[in-house]
């Protein structure tokens, strides 16, 4: 009985041993009270730190479907600029943010992708999409920060997934 149990300890031993480390997502907020617009300027919407605890959400939730074992990004968020402009409302406690075509969500970002301690990228870039109502076949289900949900996950595919570099 007590052969059986010691090989079962040598073997769960030997596995943790040679298993990959797990994947992971490191994020910073850079001079957060700078940015264009993470704040609810009016103080009827979401706070700033309810705003950066959900990126942070983004961004590692992200990383954990796509990193390989062994990877790792760090990410330093410098900038972000929500969709759309916020305004005060009386009516609503979550404030209004109206979004136009012309105020897509902006983030500045720089990155770093590295796979067991050797960097595969690094950039730093703005981040956006212009076309970012035309997404008609999306729609946003009423979850808050859709769009800007919708351009980093279309940045995080190609950026890091499929490790297309930035444009010019």
């Amino acid at each position: 009985m007590r052969a059986p149990a010691l090989a079962l300890l040598a073997a769960l031993a030997a596995s943790v041993a040679v298993s990959p480390a797990t994947a992971q997502v490191r994020v910073t907020f850079v001079a957060p009270e700078r940015y264009t617009d993470a704040d609810n300027r009016f103080g009827s919407g979401l706070s700033l730190r309810a705003v950066l605890a959900e990126m942070r959400r983004l961004f590692e939730s992200l990383g954990e479907r796509a990193l390989a074992p062994g990877q790792s990004l760090d990410i330093a968020v410098l900038d972000i600029d929500l969709a759309g402009i916020d305004r005060p409302s009386f009516s609503m406690p979550q404030g209004l943010r109206v979004v136009t075509d012309i105020t897509p969500p902006r983030f500045r970002l720089r990155y770093a992708l590295k796979q067991r301690g050797r960097t595969l990228l690094a950039a730093e870039e703005t981040v956006s999409d212009i076309n970012f109502l035309l997404r008609s076949n999306r729609l946003s289900s009423g979850q808050p920060f859709f769009y800007e949900r919708e351009v980093l996950r279309d940045w995080f595919r190609d950026r890091i997934v499929e490790r297309r570099p930035p444009r010019g």
